[in-house]
C-alpha cells in the first residue's frame, strides 16, 4: 500500500476513532431491568379480553389508561400534566335524526336510494340543476375532470370509481382518486354539495351515523354537503344518461355537462361529545432538567367489531406501550442508583392513533413542555413480532425498522448507529425510511406530529404481519426476548439523548412528498 493510500485510509477511520466511546456501565445496569418476563406480564394485561381492544373512546381504553397511570405512580414518576397524569381532549360524534332527498317533486327512500355522508353538516339545500363531473378527479396535470366546468355554489355528481386508463400519482387515503381526494377537489372548486354515485344500494340503515372526531360542527374547510346515491337515483336526475352509468363511462359515451332538475337535499343530526386523554409522566433531569427527551407509544387499538369480536392489538401497539412502561422503570432504577438523566424524560402513551394520530396531534398543538426544548421523540409502534419480510430471514429475530432518523437532524443517525453497535448489535433496516415508499409509514404514527413541529424523531417498527389489524394480534404470538432487545435499543438511544452535552441539531428541513 502506498503512503498516500495509507494516509487516506487513516483519515477515513479518524472520525470513528474520535467519536468512539466506552460502554456505560450504569446504562447497561438500567437496561438489564427491561426483561422478557416483565414485558410479558404487562402485555398480557394491556392486550387482555378485559381491555376490549382499547378503542378510542371506550371503557377498555379507560382501563388501559388506569393500568398505565398506576404503573407510573408506583414508580414514583411525577404527573406529566400540571399535577395530573392525564391530558384530556374532546371528541365529537354526530347521529342521524333524519334525511330526505327529492327529485322533481318525487321523494327518494333513505337507505334504498341514498344515504348522507357521515361528515355532512346539518342543512337543507335546493338546486335547480346538477353538474356531472365524471369521476371527480383532480390530479395535477395528469387529470382534471373539472376542466371547463364551473361548479362554485352548485351540486356536483361524481362516480365512486376509478377510470381504467388512469393511475393516481398518490396511493391510499390521500390519493386524488379516493373518496377523500374527490371531496377535497370538489371543495377546492367551490361545490356546495356532492352526490357520489355508488352501485352498493340498497344499504343497511344506521351507517349514516358518524364516527368520533376531534372536530365538531361545520367548518368552512370541511368537505361539501355529501349524499351517496344509487344508480336508480342518479337516473332520475340525469335521465337516459344516468341509466347504466358506470358502463357508459367505461365506454366513453358520457361527457361532463349540466342536467336541469329540481333537487332538495335535507340532513338533520344531533351531536354529542366525550373526552379522552393521553397518559403522561415525567422523570426530572439534573443539570438540564428544562430540556426533554420524549418517549411515546399509542395505547389504543381498534376495539371491537359487531360488539363481539375483539381486536386485541398486542403488537399494535400493546408492544410499544409495554416498551414505554419498561423504559420508565429502567430510567427510574438508574436515578435510584445515583445515575439519573441530565435531561428530563417525558413518558407518554397517547390515544386515538388508530383514528388519525389524535392524541399526539393534540399534544403537539398543546404541548405541556416546550417543543423547542424537546431534543427528540422516540416513538415505539409495533416491536413484538417478526414482520412478513423477515419470516424467512436467517437472523429474523435480530432486526428492527428504523424510520425518520435522518429527516430533521444530522446528529441522529450516527448516534443511533453508534448506540446499536455498542450495545445491542441489531440490524437497523431503513427500508421504510424513504418518504416515497408506498406504505408511507413515516407519516402513519405519532412521531409525525412531533416531526411537523421540527422535533427530531425515530420510529421503531417491526413491519406488518398476517395478524396486523386482525383479531388474531394476541399476546401469545409475541416474541418477548426480541421485544425486550428492541426496547433496550430504544433505552440506550434515549440514554444518550438525555445525557449528551448538547441538544440535537435541527439542521434538516422536513420535506413532504406529494399528497401531504
Amino acid at each position: 500500500m502506498t503512503l498516500k493510500k495509507t494516509i487516506a485510509l487513516a483519515l477515513i477511520c479518524l472520525p470513528a476513532m474520535v467519536t468512539a466511546q466506552k460502554k456505560d456501565k450504569a446504562a447497561m445496569q438500567a437496561a438489564s431491568s427491561i426483561t422478557a418476563e416483565d414485558m410479558k406480564k404487562h402485555l398480557y394485561t394491556i392486550a387482555s379480553k378485559e381491555m376490549e381492544g382499547r378503542d378510542t373512546p371506550s371503557p377498555g381504553l379507560e382501563k388501559a389508561a388506569s393500568y398505565i397511570e398506576a404503573h407510573f405512580k408506583a414508580l414514583g414518576l411525577t404527573p406529566g400534566n400540571n399535577g395530573s397524569y392525564r391530558q384530556y381532549y374532546t371528541l365529537y360524534k354526530d347521529s342521524l335524526i333524519g334525511a330526505s332527498l327529492s327529485v322533481n317533486g318525487a321523494s327518494l327512500e333513505l337507505n334504498k336510494d341514498f344515504q348522507p355522508q357521515a361528515n355532512s353538516y346539518a342543512a337543507e339545500m335546493r338546486f335547480s340543476e346538477a353538474v356531472f363531473a365524471g369521476y371527480g378527479i383532480v390530479d395535477g396535470e395528469v387529470r382534471n375532470d373539472y376542466k371547463d366546468l364551473k361548479v362554485a355554489g352548485k351540486l356536483v355528481i361524481i362516480l365512486d370509481a376509478l377510470p381504467a386508463d388512469y393511475k393516481p400519482t398518490v396511493q391510499g387515503r390521500n390519493s386524488p382518486a379516493s373518496v377523500f381526494g374527490k371531496l377535497e377537489a370538489a371543495m377546492n372548486k367551490g361545490a356546495a354539495a356532492v352526490m357520489i354515485v355508488n352501485s352498493g344500494f340498497p344499504r343497511r340503515p344506521g351507517t349514516t351515523n358518524s364516527n368520533w372526531s376531534m372536530n365538531g360542527g361545520y367548518r368552512p374547510s370541511q368537505p361539501p354537503f355529501t349524499f351517496n346515491i344509487g344508480t336508480d337515483a342518479v337516473a332520475k336526475i340525469m335521465g337516459e344518461d344516468g341509466k347504466d352509468i358506470f358502463n357508459k363511462m367505461k365506454a366513453g359515451s358520457l361527457s361532463n355537462k349540466i342536467y336541469p332538475a329540481e333537487i332538495t337535499m335535507n340532513y338533520a343530526k344531533t351531536s354529542t361529545t366525550t373526552q379522552v386523554f393521553n397518559v403522561l409522566a415525567v422523570l426530572e433531569g439534573t443539570d438540564k432538567k428544562d430540556e426533554f427527551v420524549v418517549l411515546t407509544a399509542h395505547y389504543d387499538h381498534v376495539g371491537k367489531r359487531n360488539d363481539t369480536t375483539i381486536y386485541y392489538g398486542a403488537d399494535d401497539d400493546g408492544s410499544g406501550t409495554t416498551g414505554v412502561l419498561e423504559l420508565a422503570e429502567a430510567f427510574v432504577k438508574a436515578k435510584a442508583a445515583g445515575k439519573g438523566p441530565r435531561r428530563s424524560i417525558l413518558f407518554m402513551t397517547v390515544s386515538g392513533e388508530e383514528k388519525g394520530l389524535w392524541g399526539s396531534r393534540y399534544y403537539s398543538e398543546h404541548p405541556v413542555y416546550p417543543l423547542d426544548k424537546t431534543t427528540v421523540d422516540l416513538n415505539i409502534d409495533m416491536i413484538g413480532r417478526i414482520g412478513t419480510e423477515y419470516l424467512k430471514d436467517k437472523d429474523s429475530t435480530n432486526y428492527v425498522y428504523i424510520i425518520g432518523d435522518d429527516k430533521l437532524s444530522s446528529d441522529l443517525t450516527p448516534i443511533t448507529d453508534q448506540m446499536n453497535n455498542m450495545y445491542v448489535k441489531m440490524k437497523l433496516d431503513r427500508k421504510y425510511n424513504d418518504p416515497s415508499d408506498p406504505n408511507r409509514f413515516y407519516f402513519r404514527s405519532d412521531h409525525y406530529n412531533f416531526a411537523q413541529k421540527g422535533v427530531p424523531i425515530i420510529f421503531y417498527f417491526n413491519g406488518t404481519h398476517a395478524d396486523y389489524h386482525r383479531p388474531t394480534d394476541t399476546p401469545d404470538k409475541i416474541n418477548y426476548p426480541m421485544m425486550a432487545k428492541r426496547a433496550q435499543l430504544v433505552f440506550y438511544t434515549a440514554w444518550e439523548m438525555a445525557n449528551r452535552n448538547e441538544m440535537l441539531k435541527r439542521d434538516i428541513i422536513l420535506e413532504k412528498p406529494k399528497g401531504f
